[in-house]
């Protein structure tokens, strides 16, 4: 039954031992600051770096990005930042967003555990990345561009900047990745919707993108293009009036992430529950790194320090599994400084998945650092095995999930039939990032029997890691 209670709950729907099928904070629960991972890390990630090795200063990355987020990309030190008003206002519009029990599916696995989502498919997006988005676009407009610029996978992140750009009234380019762009085309109109311009990458509407068009006629795109388009793009609106807005990867987009996370807490912290594993699908590092942040805090300061952590990739784009810990570039054009972090190479080329969100050729700097240095695991799952979860999951919680969360829920199912077979009651936490009701191609495919897999070999592994830079006394 719907009902609120002293602790301010507004909407809860119980089951037996008394904890809520969902649980919605209030609405002065929202964080009004965001969380800096990096101030509590034993080492912060390695610095970006230009091509010539150094070390990359606010001014060499100003051209690029706002200046704003050019502070918090920086920023190895500042736990937390305050959430601006106008950002602020925009978050209470869809958030908090609800923490949900998996009843039915710890039922049907004959589970143990307890399991929980954080569910961020609430609001017209479909995903968490409008909490970055409305960040970014709110620095744009506080710095009178005329024009921002992005690239986008799945799409869920163009939505987002789309909705975001058009609220506060910025003009916005977006580069789908070409093989998304034709199987997920109502998500391109919404971005239309939203007065957002978008584009098939590679495209022949710049440069790079025609360079690409030149080398492989038939190229279904990637990312790290897209990235280069983008780039190149809002480098060439007059009186520097353009920035470039990245959707996952980078510290700045981590940190607005963080909102998942810290909601995650309070919320389990009210039930009087803590997660003894996180998973989060992994692609470029934006949801799998805000939910874990105040977790991964308390790992590293002792609090909690047998806390699993896991992140689930792709099979077909193993960066964190079969990558090379290394500077590289961040698009596959090479005009973005390097970072350093787990990557297959930014000339990798993936195959035409339909988890687009996750076909990124590196990894977030943070994440990275973290694998490396041992906190985090990291898992590949092939995309016909992610398929069964997810509808397995939806038949069972109503919720059709995107195929990118789909990877995290396959990873905690398999965590719940091992606490099945061990008797043991853990705690299971993990992000279902977005929706996915516009990927119904890709549900089709799967239900008709027509969808593969693709496992690169490392052969193909190898042609991509040759593109990773040689950097003279670094590496």
């Amino acid at each position: 039954m719907a009902q609120a209670t002293a602790s301010g709950v507004s909407e809860q729907y119980t089951q037996s031992d008394g904890v809520p099928y969902r649980l919605y904070l209030r609405q002065d629960q929202i964080p009004t600051q965001w969380y800096n991972l990096r101030a509590d890390m034993p080492e912060p990630p390695e610095p970006m770096r230009l091509p010539d090795g150094k070390v990359a200063e606010a001014a060499d990355i100003a051209p690029v990005f706002c200046d704003a987020l050019v502070a918090q990309e920086l920023d190895d030190t500042t736990a937390y930042f305050d959430i601006p008003e106008g950002v602020q206002e925009m978050y209470k519009v869809y958030r908090p967003s609800p923490l949900c029990r998996a009843y039915n599916l710890e039922r049907a696995l004959g589970t143990p555990a307890r399991i929980y989502y954080k569910f961020e498919g609430n609001n017209t997006s479909g995903s968490h990345k409008l909490n970055s988005a409305i960040a970014q676009a709110y620095y744009a407009k506080e710095q009178d561009l005329d024009k921002i610029t992005t690239e986008t996978g799945a799409g869920q992140w163009g939505t987002a900047l789309s909705e975001a750009a058009d609220h506060f009234g910025v003009d916005l380019d977006v580069f789908m990745v070409k093989c998304s762009y034709e199987q997920k085309p109502f998500r391109r109109s919404i971005m239309e919707t939203f007065n957002a311009t978008v584009t098939p990458s590679p495209s022949d509407t710049t440069e790079i993108g025609r360079k690409m068009l030149a080398d492989n006629p038939s190229s279904t795109g990637s990312l790290g293009t897209a990235i280069s388009e983008a780039v190149e793009r809002a480098l060439h609106v007059p009186e520097n009036k353009g920035r470039y807005q990245l959707g996952s990867v980078l510290n700045q987009v981590l940190l607005h992430q963080s909102v998942i996370g810290l909601e995650s807490y309070t919320a389990l912290e009210e039930l009087g529950e803590y997660p003894d594993i996180v998973i989060g699908c992994a692609g470029g590092g934006s949801n799998l790194g805000g939910l874990i942040s105040p977790f991964m805090r308390d790992k590293l300061n002792g609090t909690h320090p047998d806390t699993r952590f896991v992140a689930v990739e792709p099979a077909s784009c193993p960066s964190l599994t079969r990558g090379r810990y290394a500077y590289d570039f961040a698009d596959t054009g090479q005009t973005c400084p390097l970072v350093k972090m787990y990557t297959l190479g930014n000339g990798f080329q993936p195959s035409p998945d339909h988890a687009g969100g996750l076909r990124y050729h590196g990894m977030s700097p943070i994440v990275s650092k973290l694998k490396h240095d041992g906190y985090m695991e990291a898992v590949a799952v092939k995309q016909t095995d992610v398929f069964a979860a997810a509808e397995e999951f939806a038949r069972l919680e109503t919720i059709l999930p995107a195929p990118e969360s789909a990877h995290a829920i396959y990873q905690a199912i398999q965590e719940a039939k091992a606490c099945a077979e061990s008797g043991e009651e853990k705690v299971i936490l993990f992000g279902l990032t977005g929706t996915g009701y516009f990927d119904m191609y890709a549900y089709e495919a799967f239900n008709k029997g027509e969808m593969t897999d693709h496992v690169p070999t490392d052969e193909e592994l190898e042609a991509g890691f040759a593109t990773i830079p040689s950097i003279p006394g670094i590496q």
